[in-house]
């Protein structure tokens, strides 16, 4: 008979956490920070009350695929053009530069198998993390803030595709993948118009409007469908289903953007996956966590700064690029907003654990330098951006991105 004990305890850890974040708001704490490290404590590695059984492994791999989607939700191709696209393409190619360059030295260590693998994993931004900070602020619209949202949308958007690419569960040469991933693309995009088009039929159109606020939620069942149709066709390519899940997502928002007639649909959406699924998957990735591997060897424990350091040069880096346009306090929030990471390094470092890539240790460390610059690049960030003269707002030209409403969201 199948037991639900460890699920209630896993729901009951992801309703307090953001009830205590929110009781200590000069701390700044993200919720999924404290679901992650309660997890820890309450797992294996500490007090091990909790245990992964069959039915929270379930939940938290939908939870993973509901984290990509919004992810992908996040995405605003309008807002990737002209110089800024151009800056930010350039600043991922130096972040994958510098983060192979480091990998190549915690491989000398042994730490690391492959350093490409390390270069992908330390080259995304928590984009549903960075931009709360920024509204919550009131520089979004600046030009930092700008710099910042369309650098780390690239860098989203890149490093999932490169980790489903290069390092897939699934087996088989780059090469093939590469050809597997451009037929997926295609997919998606023809996908994306018939969407596009079945929305303007008429008479559908209405029906679907007059049933989406209804118990049928019609719009919610059907982007569940896109969701796990995409996760399982990435499957079937041959791709890691987060590439699925991620593109799904950035498939609603290139086609939803009218939403005069559907305003509560996102909110819907997050209700599902911050509500339940998601926090889920980031107790459990706790509750999976290596870290008495950590604690029990002190050479072990300092890789945890030294990743916090690597995550810092490698997306803090490419920030000097911005340098003609921005001022120095202005660049250095954009490098540490930019390399502040977790759900991703979350994502890499199970698969990099499933495919032997890194060891447990390893992850655990990946994944603690990851809780680190969550608590630590933001605030500083906003440190600095205060202390300065007021921010400059983006330039009409270089592209704005648009945003959703300020959440506590854990995404790119």
């Amino acid at each position: 008979m199948i037991s639900f004990d460890a699920l209630l305890a896993v729901a009951v850890v992801a309703a307090v956490a953001p009830l205590l974040a929110a009781l200590a708001p000069r701390l700044r704490i993200p919720a999924v920070v404290l679901e992650i490290v309660a997890g820890i404590v309450l797992g294996p590695a500490v007090l091990g009350w909790i245990t992964v059984d069959v039915p929270v492994e379930v939940v938290a791999l939908i939870g993973l695929a509901f984290l990509l989607f919004v992810a992908g939700l996040e995405i605003d191709l309008r807002a990737l053009r002209g110089r800024a696209l151009r800056t930010a393409g350039l600043g991922y190619l130096v972040t994958i530069a510098v983060g192979a360059l480091l990998g190549l030295g915690f491989g000398a260590t042994g730490w690391i198998d492959n350093p490409l693998f390390l270069a992908v994993a330390l080259s995304a931004t928590s984009l549903g993390l960075v931009v709360p900070v920024l509204k919550d602020s009131g520089l979004i619209d600046a030009s930092a803030g700008q710099a910042t949202i369309v650098g780390a949308t690239v860098a989203d958007f890149a490093a999932v595709v490169l980790l489903s690419l290069v390092f897939s569960m699934s087996g088989g040469s780059t090469g093939g993948r590469l050809v597997l991933l451009a037929c997926f693309v295609a997919l998606v995009v023809t996908v994306g118009l018939v969407v596009s088009r079945v929305e303007r039929v008429r008479g559908l159109s209405a029906a679907v409007v007059r049933l989406q606020d209804t118990t049928a939620a019609i719009r919610i069942r059907w982007t569940v469908v896109l969701l796990l149709a995409f996760v399982v066709l990435a499957e079937r390519f041959g791709l890691e289903s987060i590439l699925g899940a991620f593109l799904a997502g950035a498939v609603v928002a290139a086609v939803d953007r009218d939403s005069s007639t559907h305003p509560h649909y996102r909110l819907k959406v997050e209700s599902i996956g911050f509500g339940f699924l998601i926090p889920v998957f980031f107790v459990t990735s706790g509750l999976t966590l290596d870290l008495s591997g950590l604690l029990e060897n002190p050479a072990a424990l300092a890789r945890v700064p030294l990743f916090l350091l690597a995550l810092l040069l490698a997306r803090g880096v490419p920030a000097l690029l911005h340098l003609p346009t921005l001022g120095g306090p202005e660049v250095l929030a954009v490098g540490l907003l930019q390399a502040t990471s977790l759900p991703f390094l979350v994502t890499a470092s199970q698969i990099g654990t499933a495919l032997g890539i890194v060891s447990g240790v390893t992850a655990a460390a990946l994944v603690c330098a990851g809780l680190l610059s969550v608590l630590i690049f933001p605030p500083a960030a906003l440190a600095l951006l205060g202390a300065g003269s007021p921010p400059r707002r983006a330039a009409a030209g270089e592209g704005r991105a648009t945003t959703s409403p300020s959440r506590d969201a854990p995404v790119r």
